[in-house]
């Protein structure tokens, strides 16, 4: 039998992002269809099963959507066909499943939306979305070597 991982999602003018929580993940699998479905599946570290399949709320671009795969999530880029902002991740007026939730970290309402940010619609938003995904909240406020040199003198 087969889980869900917790997936989070945030909205740009012309992408979603979808955070699936699943920590050293294996056989990841993302297909993206034209008329907005999304389908990911992934082995656990035990062995264990894990899928899902969404229908999007509006139509996507199949070539232009990205996956990166991190030490504990997997981040997927959308690319929406037209550009605006959705009411709702999924088609279904029907309240989401309970392992989707919004991600307040990353969210931003139409009217907030900042051309100038760094998740800004450019070729490096990806990158830089997933660079700030993958830092450690455990390793805030410590110290790196370079710094740690730096602090005694070095």
């Amino acid at each position: 039998m087969s889980r869900q991982p917790e997936v989070l999602w945030a909205q740009r003018s012309d992408k979603v992002y979808l955070t699936i929580s699943l920590p050293d993940a294996k056989d990841i699998s993302v297909k993206c269809e034209p008329q907005g479905l999304f389908s990911f599946s992934a082995m656990g570290v035990q062995g264990e099963s894990f899928d899902f399949s969404l229908e999007l709320f509006g139509k996507i671009v199949p070539e232009g959507c990205k996956t990166n795969v991190g030490l504990r999530n997997i981040i997927c880029s959308i690319m929406k066909e037209e550009k605006g902002w959705w009411k709702r991740l999924v088609k279904s007026e029907e309240k989401p499943a309970p392992y989707i939730k919004v991600d307040w970290n990353k969210w931003c309402d139409e009217d907030d939306e900042d051309p100038n940010s760094d998740l800004a619609s450019d070729d490096d938003d990806d990158d830089q979305y997933v660079a700030r995904e993958e830092e450690s909240s455990d390793d805030e406020g410590m110290l790196y070597l370079p710094d740690l040199e730096k602090a005694r003198g070095n």
